[in-house]
């Protein structure tokens, strides 16, 4: 049997690790967009190192577009197989690949317009909405817990990794001949009590444990701190300033973790009175989701439902769908709080919130997740003074604050936590993937450190036999 690394080896998006049976099965553990390096990312995510024909399962372990991104890609190319994921990751895919449909269509009009001035033919998207619509026939989904037949192979079974909503270790039983081989593909790794979604859960021993590695050498403030530095960052912006906080988020997970923040300041009398605006029609259809799959809630949130039936919604906030309302946000004087998608800061309208205010000293841009080294967001934290956005050079003066706190991957303690649930000496091996090197490297050092041993750092195409 063995086992390739065809993405997020050394670097933290394209997530895409293929899994070949002795008997020729092919097994894909998630198909996931390169993100983040310009020009550069079109071709790499063009070139996936496999035939989609010859792929029999796809095992998405979330619905993250840097995990799930290249499914509508491999579709149009000739996938014809079954996509096995939690039901809440299938619902999230149904809005998020058609939402990555219409930007790929959009991004790309754009480019063909200036490469037709240049005398250049057009080119073609990666994929369409209608191919990301399409694709979601192959979807089959299947809950926690509950074992998956792959034929005469074997078996997957997913256990919450407590990331996002629906988000799963993927545990898989294989046969060859006489052995059993049980691989662990943890997919990412969320943080422990969490305000909305249950910890991440412990799983049956493995043999081999492919395991991200994101934050492998940070280590998070608590979770609860992250309400105080909320609240600090909206008195200090829009009652002292009476300017606007802008809050990138990802659609997904970060921007309702954000959401019921507030909601739990506003009950408790804390929160101004002001407006806030989620300004990202993905964040409201991901919220309606989330709405719909209670299942995935920890005691706290439901015990919070009982008094407070909806916990991402109060009277000053307001859901914006339309673009016309989006772009009235920008002549907009008052203070407010706009949470606007990506949370890298690279699509969606939270570049043209930038645009219009990043050079404003009222204004302050308070971070919350993870950046890709070369995107916007990483940027504008490092602290550059001047920024590009849309051909444009702004000079940043607006008040940039950050909160790792609220980041949906846990830390290198939580992450060794998380395998603690494992016997090491039955580890045959730990390979590390979704980390940038040096990270991996410190990480590598730690679970060393902590007993895990046999402990490798993945290599892009590498191929190893388990």
């Amino acid at each position: 049997m063995k086992l390739q690394f065809l993405g997020a080896a050394k670097e933290v998006t394209g997530s895409k690790h293929l899994i070949t049976t002795k008997k020729g099965t092919k097994i894909l553990l998630d198909c996931g967009m390169y993100q983040g390096k310009g020009l550069e990312t079109d071709a790499m995510n063009r070139d996936l190192g496999f035939d989609p024909k010859e792929i029999n399962y796809l095992i998405l372990s979330h619905a993250h577009i840097d995990h799930s991104g290249l499914i509508p890609y491999i579709y149009k190319l000739g996938f014809n197989g079954v996509i096995v994921c939690t039901s809440a990751t299938r619902d999230l895919c149904s809005i998020m690949l058609a939402d990555a449909g219409r930007i790929q269509e959009s991004d790309t009009h754009t480019f063909n317009k200036k490469r037709a001035s240049q005398g250049l033919p057009p080119v073609e998207p990666i994929y369409t909405e209608a191919d990301a619509q399409a694709c979601m026939n192959c979807f089959f989904s299947v809950p926690y817990h509950k074992k998956f037949n792959l034929g005469t192979e074997g078996t997957v079974e997913f256990y919450d990794a407590g990331h996002i909503l629906g988000s799963g270790l993927v545990y898989l039983e294989l046969k060859e001949g006489r052995r059993m081989i049980k691989i662990g593909f943890t997919g990412d790794v969320g943080r422990y009590d969490k305000h909305i979604l249950k910890n991440p859960e412990p799983f049956p021993q493995v043999d081999y444990l492919i395991m991200e590695s994101t934050y492998g050498d940070r280590l998070h403030t608590t979770i609860d701190n992250a309400e105080v530095e909320l609240l600090k960052a909206v008195l200090d912006t829009c009652t002292k300033k009476k300017g606007k906080l802008i809050i990138p988020s990802f659609a997904i997970g970060r921007a309702q973790e954000i959401i019921y923040a507030l909601d739990r300041l506003r009950t408790k009398g804390q929160l101004p009175d002001i407006d806030v605006f989620v300004d990202s029609p993905l964040s409201v259809n991901a919220t309606n989701i989330m709405r719909m799959h209670t299942e995935c809630f920890n005691d706290d949130i439901v015990a919070y439902m009982k008094d407070n039936e909806d916990p991402f919604g109060f009277d000053r906030l307001q859901y914006v769908q339309s673009v016309e309302a989006s772009k009235a946000l920008n002549v907009r004087h008052k203070p407010c709080i706009i949470i606007s998608a990506s949370g890298m800061m690279e699509a969606g309208r939270v570049k043209h919130h930038l645009a219009n205010n990043i050079d404003n000293p009222t204004t302050t841009v308070l971070c919350v997740g993870y950046c890709e080294p070369s995107t916007l967001g990483a940027k504008i934290m490092r602290g550059d003074e001047e920024v590009s956005i849309f051909g444009h050079v702004y000079r940043v003066r607006a008040d940039v604050r950050r909160i790792d706190s609220l980041s949906g991957h846990g830390d290198y303690e939580e992450l060794i936590r998380y395998i603690s649930c494992q016997e090491k000496r039955r580890l045959k091996k730990i390979f590390l993937v979704h980390g940038e090197a040096m990270t991996q490297e410190h990480f590598k050092a730690t679970l060393n450190k902590r007993g895990y041993k046999r402990v490798e750092i993945a290599d892009f195409r590498e191929e190893v036999e388990l």
